[in-house]
């Protein structure tokens, strides 16, 4: 019985084994492979490529065991079937009628997508608990169907590293993983650059034909089921399988070749895939254009009065020991506030604040996640490929804002609404030196509204005002990072508060609503003892989205910023590009601090300063100045757009629109293009020595 049971996963296995061999053959005979390889080098990348696919194969069986675990006659029966089926409709009743369920509270197709699941369950569930009689038959079509979507998995994966590998020579890296995160992108590429209906038809008609063949030899197995004892067996089986597949990946990925061919040939694509997707890198020097590392490192560090990595800031002024209040808000284009020409009228607070602060009106985000703005207001850092510091393992003990206002005596902490966990935000901010204040610290009376993200921004705000206080009252000055939520899907929030209901679930909603919260927020601070005394900075993390014509459209990462203390920073519009990172070394020059730097931002206010920007997607790495965006790419890529501001009624400082006509040839402005490859291979090679830790 337990034997024969096990044909579905043999027939699969060898499948898996077979279409493995055949990529590793097609790749010894690519074109990209520049490398030649004797007979006991190919056996040994056949052998530990066999060993790796085995153990891959091994760690995807558990979800077709799962299938087959639940197979059973038994729960049709009544009143069991009963039960199922009403628990089964109970939920897809859930989903479809409440409206802030767990699902929707995720946003974009989480819903729709467990509501279909949910469904298609259901409708088979009574089909065969109401016709008995053709049970079989409907068993035996989901078998299909399941072993269709098993193959189709792996033909498709095979396909899918050919082409990695025809582009990259190289298996699954984080590019791979950035192809998921921009899908959109990637399909309208795919589409333009590969005949994909012929492609995709012989796929689905090479999975068909391997699935009617293994369905053919293996649908017996559905005739009669294995008891509770033999099922535990097999599920042990599985359970000791997985662990020495685990093991053994965990030794057989440290094989390396003699070179870079022989090692991804003889790998597997999907660990590769999976360490890129937990390390969150791509290696600059492998994939981006490069230079001599010193003079990359004195291009890049002229820039500065001092031009060294560790730099000694001084002013001729007393130091002002003033509290700092950062604010950074979730996804806040430029384009929804009325000083950059829009008519909605939903950022009433924060147009009135602008007028009485020190705006910046020429600013661009980094990039277009929470945590690469987060990133550029801690570290002060041009982005880097790949995802951000924050979300990779050696992210701690680096030079940070933080770190500084500690060095002058400061309390500090970070402020968030949600369970700082996310987005690994408690791991890098508590190993830098940070106090952390999250949902973990509210009390239930304390929460009036919360959804997935976290509490509302309101309940927030009377968090940050009780946590000043408390500071205040120790008689240290305190620097308060509070990051926002509610302007996030599904933008729900109280309703009650403004005039556009919060079931709408609409972008505008969220935007006035953290609008209200931020002057909700202004409104208590004005009456504590400590607001004469304090600086806040108010800056979004990035736009509410990125897609636009080209790779790195402007409009996406211009973002509104402002710095505002009553009585100490007079109003005032500083008009020229400015970087994100530009903004925290810039309030530190405003109070005069001496302090040793190895922030790579500028004060905007000392002599020398060079307008300039940063703007980036996890590939594609970007360097806005005098009118021209450089970008720099995977293999080598480089790319040039003239700048050119569109005509509209706004006048030039808050007209955030421009065209980007890209230039024949990309090197006509070789200046720029240095630069470019300057800052950005400087910035990763500090970051991989670990120069730009405290």
């Amino acid at each position: 019985m337990i034997s024969s049971k096990m044909k579905p996963f043999l027939y699969l296995g060898a499948l898996y084994l077979i279409i493995s061999l055949l990529v590793r053959v097609v790749f010894f005979f690519h074109p990209i492979t520049t490398v030649s390889f004797g007979f006991f080098e190919i056996l040994k990348i056949l052998i530990i490529g066999a060993i790796n696919d085995s153990f891959v194969f091994i760690l995807t069986c558990p979800f077709l065991a799962l299938y087959f675990l639940f197979l059973s006659d038994s729960k049709y029966q009544k009143p069991y079937g009963q039960i199922i089926l009403g628990a089964l409709v109970l939920f897809f009743l859930y989903i479809l009628l409440i409206p802030n369920n767990i699902f929707k509270q995720y946003g974009g197709s989480v819903a729709e997508i467990a509501l279909a699941f949910i469904g298609v369950k259901i409708i088979f569930f009574a089909l065969m608990f109401f016709l008995p009689e053709r049970r079989l038959k409907i068993r035996n079509t989901l078998y299909f169907i399941t072993l269709f979507l098993y193959i189709l998995l792996i033909v498709f994966n095979a396909v899918s590293e050919y082409f990695f590998y025809n582009e990259f020579g190289l298996r699954y890296n984080f590019i791979a993983v950035d192809y998921l995160i921009y899908t959109n992108e990637v399909i309208g590429n795919i589409m333009e650059s590969y005949p994909v209906v012929p492609l995709f038809l012989a796929i689905f008609t090479i999975t068909a034909l391997i699935s009617v063949f293994i369905y053919r030899k293996t649908k017996m197995e559905l005739l009669d089921f294995p008891n509770i004892k033999q099922k535990l067996m097999l599920l042990g089986a599985f359970f000791v399988l997985i662990g020495i597949s685990l093991f053994g990946l965990s030794l057989t990925t440290k094989i390396k070749g003699n070179s870079v061919f022989e090692g991804e040939i003889q790998a597997n694509g999907l660990p590769k895939f999976y360490w890129a997707f937990t390390h969150n890198e791509l290696d600059y020097f492998q994939f981006y254009p490069t230079i001599n590392q010193k003079t990359a490192e004195n291009n890049f560090l002229n820039q500065y009065p001092e031009p060294v990595l560790k730099r000694n800031i001084t002013s001729d002024q007393p130091e002002l020991k003033k509290n700092v209040v950062l604010i950074s808000i979730e996804s806040l284009s430029a384009d929804f506030m009325e000083h950059y020409g829009n008519t909605q009228k939903i950022t009433p607070f924060l147009d009135s604040l602008a007028d009485h602060s020190l705006m910046f009106t020429n600013l661009y985000a980094t990039g277009n996640r929470t945590v690469r703005g987060l990133e550029a207001l801690t570290l002060c850092i041009p982005p880097t490929a790949g995802e951000s510091i924050i979300k990779r393992e050696n992210n701690k003990n680096k030079f940070t804002t933080g770190s500084v206002f500690k060095s002058k005596g400061y309390d500090v902490k970070f402020l968030y609404g949600g369970y700082s966990y996310f987005d690994n935000m408690r791991d890098f901010f508590a190993g830098n030196g940070y106090g952390i204040v999250d949902r973990d610290n509210f009390k239930p009376e304390e929460i009036t509204f919360a959804n997935v993200w976290g509490v509302a921004d309101e309940d927030m705000a009377k968090k940050a005002i009780q946590t000043m206080n408390a500071e205040a009252k120790s008689g240290k000055p305190f620097f308060n990072h509070w990051m926002t939520v509610s302007n996030h899907r599904p933008f729900t929030y109280p309703d009650g508060k403004i005039d556009i209901p919060g079931d709408v679930k609409s972008r505008e909603g969220g935007v006035k609503y953290t609008d209200y919260s931020l002057r909700k927020f202004f409104e208590m601070a004005k009456k504590q003892d400590w607001y004469k005394n304090t600086v806040f900075v108010v800056i979004a993390d990035h736009c509410a989205s990125s897609a636009g014509d080209t790779e790195l459209p402007m409009d996406k990462y211009k973002i509104p910023a402002m710095i505002f203390s009553e009585g100490f920073i007079q109003p005032q519009k500083f008009t020229q590009t400015m970087s994100q990172i530009d903004v925290m070394p810039t309030l530190f020059g405003l109070l005069n601090f001496n302090y040793q730097s190895k922030f790579l931002g500028q004060d905007i206010f000392k002599k020398g300063f060079q307008p300039k920007a940063y703007i980036a997607t996890y590939q594609d790495l970007g360097f806005v100045k005098d009118n021209y965006l450089t970008i720099i790419s995977p293999l080598r890529k480089v790319k040039q757009y003239a700048l050119t501001q569109q005509k509209n009624k706004l006048s030039p400082e808050f007209n955030i629109y421009y065209d980007e006509k890209q230039l024949k040839t990309p090197d006509q402005n070789k200046k720029l293009i240095e630069e470019t490859i300057s800052a950005y291979q400087s910035t990763s090679y500090w970051l991989e020595k670990n120069q730009l830790n405290r």
